[in-house]
C-alpha cells in the first residue's frame, strides 16, 4: 500500500485536508528591494448603509429573473412554459410534419403504382432494356480508330 502511495510523490500532501501553509522569507532585505512588509494599511471603505444586498437574502426562492419576488416567480413560470412546453411540443410537431426528405415515400408509392399498372397490362415488372435502345445514341465506328 505504501509503495502505491509513494507514486503520488509531492501531490499527496496537497490532497490531504489541512490548513494551507504560508512560507515567509526570514532573510534581510537587500538595497533597492525594500521591505516586503506592508507598512501602511488603508481602512476598508465604509458602505454608509447603501451596500448591495444579495437577492437570496431578500428572496430565498430567487430564480434570477427579477429582484421582486412576485415578478421573479412569474417570469420563471412564463420562461419555463415557453422555453420547455411550447418549444418541445411545437418543435416536435414541426419536425414530425416536415415534408418527405428525399421524396422516399413518394418514390415507393410511385414504384408500387407502376408495378400494378404493368401487371394489369400483362407486361413483366422489369423489362430487359432499362432504356429504349432506339433512343440511345452510340458513337460511330469512325471515331474509334
Amino acid at each position: 500500500m505504501l509503495t502505491r502511495l509513494s507514486r503520488f510523490g509531492l501531490a499527496l500532501p496537497r490532497a490531504l485536508p489541512g490548513p494551507p501553509a504560508r512560507f515567509v522569507s526570514q532573510s534581510k532585505p537587500t538595497g533597492a528591494a525594500g521591505s516586503p512588509a506592508v507598512t501602511e494599511l488603508h481602512p476598508a471603505a465604509s458602505t454608509g448603509g447603501h451596500g448591495e444586498v444579495s437577492p437570496y437574502v431578500k428572496n430565498p426562492e430567487y430564480h434570477g429573473f427579477s429582484s421582486d419576488p412576485v415578478v421573479d416567480e412569474w417570469n420563471m413560470r412564463v420562461g419555463f412554459f415557453f422555453g420547455i412546453s411550447v418549444a418541445l411540443v411545437l418543435g416536435a410537431t414541426f419536425i414530425h410534419y416536415l415534408p418527405d426528405h428525399g421524396m422516399r415515400q413518394w418514390a415507393r408509392r410511385e414504384a408500387e403504382r407502376v408495378i400494378k399498372q404493368r401487371e394489369a397490362e400483362g407486361l413483366p415488372v422489369l423489362g430487359e432494356n432499362y432504356y429504349d435502345p432506339n433512343k440511345i445514341i452510340l458513337p460511330s465506328a469512325a471515331r474509334e480508330e
